[in-house]
Parts: structure tokens; sequence; C-alpha cells
């Protein structure tokens, strides 16, 4: 097992390329959930996400040689960033297999650092068999994204990182996907701190690691799925499970909704764009899955490389969610001044209209009837309510979508 030399070293690689990101108190998120917490914000690391830390020390460690023949690696994202950046610092090749359902922002990531993109399989487990098969085949150096000792020690130094400015914690929340980055995390901080209790964080859909952990045995999953890809391993390396058995205190999960929820929250709140797998320790502790009051946490952002078509659709989640939007289908008789009375309505509610559409043509519609689908901006429960009392005392058959 890699120990806190292997960190300290990977750190001294690493001092003149990586930013040290902020760590910085989070006082809404701390009120709201009664703790003080602190956002570890790797989401502002170069090429967007911590990964830069294990990719750039794994490619400091090879020989020329080793570097000439070029390296290889598969990833969802932020691991072929970290690794296409380093090789091009060392000046060696990057081909990078990445899943096909890979966000296009990602993808473009890597090939603006001049890597080969690779798109095949449907989820990372399957892009890792093919890189293997093509680093293999091609002699060249495959570069794990987290079962990899020099990986490891690189993500491990963000623990060193945070601990150099705050000493004095009780918790470190960080998010799991292969477990690199809490192996290396957990390692540094238990090492200088016993005392720090290591939380990991995985999504309800890429449950492999939690299953494995209580288990105490390796589980892989039959398939995973969800918005933080970037966490979204099937499989679990026995590696990383021994890793994770002897210094992780608890493994929690959170779903899809809760990890949305985050995402918003750090948008609004913290003005900080983050990835789904970066917000799920947040997500954790917004919905207190374990036991953190009145103690002193961190939660590591891990990455901010979010495809914006995901983004706007959890905005527009968020909002109605919220009541902040409504989206309504409401049916009208089909004749003049029909459409300018129901938006009188809306008028008199103080609502505003941001989309419509008119349908007469639905095979669902009786003849002389019309269906308006219309998105309004809304004020809260109490303003939906009124719209809802005032379209039902007009006479309008309606339903919210």
């Amino acid at each position: 097992m890699i120990t806190l030399n292997d960190i300290k070293r990977a750190k001294e690689n690493l001092k003149e390329i990586i930013q040290n990101t902020p760590l910085t108190f989070a006082p809404n998120l701390s009120k709201e959930v009664e703790a003080s917490v602190y956002l570890k914000k790797e989401n502002l690391q170069i090429t967007g996400s911590f990964k830069i830390r294990g990719a750039f020390n794994k490619v400091a460690s090879l020989s020329k040689e080793q570097r000439d023949s070029g390296v290889v690696a598969a990833s969802a994202g932020n691991h072929a960033q970290g690794l296409a950046f380093s090789a091009l610092h060392f000046g060696c090749d990057a081909t990078i297999f990445m899943p096909e359902a890979t966000p296009l922002t990602k993808v473009r990531g890597v090939q603006a650092y001049n890597a080969n993109v690779v798109l095949k399989g449907e989820n990372y487990d399957e892009a890792y068999a093919s890189a293997m098969d093509y680093a293999k085949a091609h002699n060249k150096v495959f570069v794990h994204p987290f079962a990899d000792n020099e990986v490891i020690a690189g993500q491990g130094t963000i623990a060193l990182d945070i601990l150099e400015e705050m000493n004095d914690f009780d918790i470190l929340v960080v998010p799991i996907g292969g477990g690199g980055l809490i192996s290396g995390a957990a390692i540094a901080a238990k090492t200088l701190n016993p005392n720090i209790k290591i939380i990991g964080v995985v999504a309800s859909g890429a449950r492999a690691m939690l299953e494995s952990y209580e288990a105490k045995k390796a589980i892989d999953s039959i398939a995973v799925k969800t918005i933080a890809d970037g966490i979204a391993v099937r499989d679990v390396t026995p590696k990383m499970l021994n890793y994770v058995m002897e210094y992780v205190d608890k493994i929690v999960e959170v779903t899809d909704n809760e990890t949305a929820n985050a995402i918003l929250f750090l948008l609004e709140k913290q003005k900080l764009v983050v990835e789904g797998a970066g917000a799920v320790s947040v997500a954790a502790i917004m919905h207190k899955k374990f036991d953190f009051k009145n103690k002193k946490v961190v939660a590591i952002l891990s990455g901010g490389n979010i495809d914006v078509t995901m983004l706007s659709l959890i905005i527009e989640k968020g909002l109605v969610k919220s009541s902040r939007k409504m989206n309504l289908i409401v049916t009208l008789i089909d004749k003049p001044g029909s459409l300018k009375n129901l938006t009188a309505i809306f008028h008199e509610c103080d609502a505003n209209i941001v989309q419509i559409d008119y349908d007469r043509n639905s095979v669902k519609l009786d003849f002389g009837e019309a269906n308006v689908t219309i998105a309004l901006e809304t004020k809260g429960e109490a303003h939906q309510c009124n719209i809802r009392e005032q379209l039902s005392l007009n006479g309008y058959k309606f339903k919210e979508v």
C-alpha cells in the first residue's frame, strides 16, 4: 500500500503544475444543516477536476522510453483530460478511450490537448476493456484512472493541501467511483490526523463500491446509470476495495434527484458550476446521509466538467420543483378570443408566460377543442395555488406536466 511519503513525493512532482484550489466556508449550507461546512473546490482545478493530480504524477514517474511509446487510458472524461494535459506537457502521444455517451464538452476538452479520442462502449468498463486491448497490441503504457499507485498518490495530494490550510476538521466527505481519490485522500488524512472521519459517497445508480464495502468482498454491478457520470463505475477492483476497507469509515449513497438538488444549490448559492460526480459530497450533506451535526466538515467538489445540456435540464427541473416555474396543458373551446381570455387570467394572477404552444389537431381532443401548453414563471407554491384556483373558477380543464 502507498504511504504518506509517496503522496508527499507526488506533491513535489505537482508543485509547478496544479493550482492549490480554494478551501472556503459555505455559510448558507452550514446554517441549513447545523454544521461548519467547507468546500474544497477542485472544480476550479486545471482541466476542471482533481484528476490532473494523479495523471500528471503517473506520467512524471515514467521513463523516457515509456513516454516515447505513448500512453493510453479509459475515462468518462476527467482522467482523460488530466492525462491528455500531462502527455502534452511531457511531449508524448496519448490515446483516450471514452464511453460513447460521454458529454461533448469532455470529448472536446480532451481533444484540446491534442490527444486521440476513441469512443467505445456503453460505459467506462467497456471503454476500459477496449483501451487495455489497444495498449497491449501497440505496446503503449496504460494509465489506470484509479488502480495505480502513482495515480492514487497524486490524488492524495488534495488532502495534503486541505490539511496544510486547516487541520482541525472532523469529517472529510469524498465522492467514490473507482476509489482512487478517496484512497489517496484517506491515506494522507488518516496518517496525519487519525481522528478525521472519512465518508465516501456513491451514486445510487452505481453502488458497486458500497455493496462491496458492506459485504467485505468485491461485488460488481450488472449496469450503472446516473447523472454523476464521473463516478459511474460498474466493477470494483479488489486492490481499491482493500484501501477503502482500511481507511474509509462509512459509505453512503445519494440519488440522482439529490445530486441534481446539490448541483442547483451550488450554482445558485455558491456561484459554482459542479458536475454530478463533484456534487455528490454536498448532496450527502444536504440530505443528511450521515451524522455531522455541530461538526467541522470538508466536502470535496471533485470536478466541474458538466455538460451544458445536462445543466439546463437540471435547472429546468429545479425551477419546477421549487415552484418557480409551472407547466400546464389547458383545454379551450377552439374559437376566436379563447386564448385571449386564458392569458388574461394569467395576467391578473401576475404570472409571466415564457412559452406557449397551441394544438387543435390532437386525436385526444374532442371536435371544437384545443390544447394550450404553457410555461409560466411563478413566485412559489402560494402563487401557483392561486393560478389553479382561478383556472378552476373560470371552468378550464387543465393538468400540470
